[in-house]
């Protein structure tokens, strides 16, 4: 049986396998507007720390892990061996592959994809609305798409729809503006191309 504090909330629409732990003041399972019955799924070895938020819907794997007081929105998949640091959040309809690593004061909107084993260093921000005030900015949003085992330095920020390539590094403190290939090191603001990384 999952071990659930007493003052954590876990709503009737939640499987959480035996093992998982649930600290003080989370709530798992909260629902959200336009909710149609769904649920949220937690698999084993799973640690959700104290005052952290997920909502309704969420698919998430075997020894996911968050740091105290983060907030998950709403159906999104997340993989196995994940880790999502305090105060970080993740908005709605979001892929997180395997073995991903998001730090601290994270910010991952909507529509972004993490690709297996990537590592998103203490406050990065994605975004993904281009033009924010826009009229029709809902029906345009396009997260970030990280791809496997790239690395985003801490206090970066990528522009919306951006492609980060396998293996890529990108330096603490850069605005990233377009798409960065395979196997390089990109830097500064805007971001440019340094050299390729060493294997």
């Amino acid at each position: 049986m999952a071990n659930i504090a007493e003052t954590a909330i876990v709503h009737p629409n939640v499987i959480l396998a035996d093992d998982v732990v649930v600290e003080d003041y989370c709530v798992i399972g909260l629902p959200f507007k336009g909710m149609q019955d769904e649920q949220t799924v937690i698999g084993e070895g799973a640690i959700i720390r104290a005052g952290s938020y997920i909502y309704a819907g969420n698919r998430i794997g075997r020894y996911f892990q968050t740091g105290n007081k983060a907030n998950i929105r709403e159906m999104n998949t997340i993989g196995d061996n994940v880790s999502v640091g305090t105060l970080s959040v993740i908005e709605h309809h979001v892929a997180v592959h395997d073995g991903v690593r998001i730090h601290t004061q994270v910010f991952v909107p909507e529509y972004s994809i993490l690709e297996a084993n990537c590592w998103l260093g203490p406050n990065v921000v994605l975004t993904n609305a281009r033009y924010p005030k826009h009229p029709d900015v809902k029906d345009e949003l396009k997260g970030a798409h990280i791809k496997q085992n790239a690395k985003i330095g801490a206090n970066s920020t990528l522009l919306p729809g951006i492609k980060i390539g396998c293996d890529s590094l990108i330096g603490a403190g850069s605005v990233v503006t377009k798409n960065v290939a395979d196997g390089v090191i990109v830097v500064g603001s805007p971001a440019q191309v340094l050299r390729d990384v060493d294997y």
